[in-house]
Order: structure tokens, then sequence, then C-alpha cells
């Protein structure tokens, strides 16, 4: 289960690794999420995040995570 930390997180964390490096999590396209679901996900918390993220995206909501973003 998430907390809704983790939504502000999911808005402003950067990538850490991989194509995507620096781009907050809402940012990165689905499709590279779907890659991770199938090849497995890191371990620990980015994992969870990356999970939820693609969650939040299969579902349509990334709009709902937008304004969490520091500008």
């Amino acid at each position: 289960m998430f907390k809704k930390e983790d939504l502000v997180t999911i808005a402003n964390m950067a990538m850490p690794f991989g194509k995507y490096k620096g781009r907050p999590l809402i940012d990165i396209p689905e499709e590279y999420l779907l890659w991770f679901e199938n090849n497995g996900f890191p371990e620990g918390k980015l994992g969870m995040l990356m999970q939820l993220t693609l969650e939040i995206k299969v579902n349509g909501q990334d709009d709902i995570i937008q304004p969490l973003k520091k500008l």
C-alpha cells in the first residue's frame, strides 16, 4: 500500500539511471515502465514507486500528479 507522500515523490523524484535518467518518475513513458514490469522492477523503494507510477499511467491518472510537481 502506498502513502499520499508517495504521489509527491513520484511527481518530483528523478529517475536515477537509464534512458530516462533525470526525468521525474511521472514523466517516464508507460512503455518503459511496462518493460520493467516484464523484466523486473528494481528492488526497494524505487521499484515500488515505479510500479505505482505504472498503475497511475495505466489508469489514465497522470494528470492528478502533475500539479504536485515543484516549480
